[in-house]
């Protein structure tokens, strides 16, 4: 809970003769209100930077700083330039005093002897725009306080900004794979049926070689009516790699890229009879 701020305003009369500061009390004491007392003008500037006032009442006739240059520095500070000023000045007077009192920033002017009612009823009306002002004040700022409560409830913090949820992972999109053609070498010579060729034909003169395509294998049951081989298998064997090397060598002799190709495929099957020999143990 906040205590509610001071509301009782303060009078600063300012002369340089006791005599006019006892009379300036009496006049104002009925009005029930501090009154601040300062016997120069320098003095009156310390007092009002020490504490607040509601209306401050200057003689004008002063040695040294007199009211107009009291008065000029009170409007020239910003603690103390919104403080009404009320000049006082003998009955033999400069008749331009009025208008160079106005001139510094008072806020009235009054002439002695005044009348006492008078001077009451002039400082009353600024005790009252005091008051008022300071209510005012009190009641924005309890407004500034309500809506700053309201804005946090509870005493909260201030309103964070929504958090965006990213996933842990993201899948990142792959660049489409290029594949580049580029021209193939050429195959190297295969056995004959690999790679989806047909075999060659076999040569009607020779007999057939074992191991290749249509051949039975070795342990392998043969076709009804066909008869088995015999012990000279491996004699005939080596005779048929003999026949076939003499074919490779007259193609190779002859030309045309048809039977080097023949003659690739015919070492071949040379290399394939050499294995099967291999493993009968011959």
């Amino acid at each position: 809970m906040t205590n509610a701020p001071d509301t009782s305003p303060s009078i600063l009369i300012v002369d340089d003769m006791e005599e006019n500061l006892v009379a300036l009390e009496a006049v104002l004491g009925s009005l029930t209100q501090k009154v601040v007392r300062a016997r120069s003008g320098e003095e009156a500037l310390k007092a009002m930077l020490r504490e607040e006032f509601a209306v401050v009442l200057i003689d004008v006739l002063m040695p040294g700083m007199n009211g107009f240059e009291t008065a000029a520095n009170i409007k020239g500070l910003d603690q103390t330039k919104d403080v009404p000023i009320i000049l006082l000045t003998g009955a033999s007077i400069d008749p331009n005093y009025a208008y160079r009192g106005y001139t510094v920033g008072a806020a009235d002017f009054l002439i002695k002897p005044f009348d006492p009612w008078l001077l009451r009823t002039k400082v009353n009306v600024f005790l009252d725009l005091f008051r008022k002002n300071r209510q005012l004040a009190s009641q924005a700022e309890q407004l500034r306080r309500l809506l700053t409560s309201d804005e946090n409830p509870a005493g909260e913090g201030a309103p964070t900004p929504p958090t965006m949820t990213v996933p842990m992972s993201t899948p990142t999109p792959t660049a489409p794979t290029v594949t580049t053609s580029t021209p193939a070498a050429d195959p190297p010579p295969q056995a004959p049926g690999e790679a989806g060729e047909p075999a060659p034909a076999p040569h009607p003169d020779l007999p057939p070689v074992p191991g290749a395509p249509g051949t039975p294998q070795p342990g392998q049951a043969e076709k009804p009516g066909e008869p088995q081989p015999g012990a000279g298998d491996a004699s005939r064997l080596a005779e048929i790699a003999g026949q076939l090397a003499e074919v490779e060598l007259l193609l190779r002799d002859a030309k045309g890229s048809d039977k080097a190709r023949l003659a690739d495929r015919i070492a071949d099957l040379e290399q394939a009879v050499g294995r099967l020999m291999v493993n009968r143990g011959t």
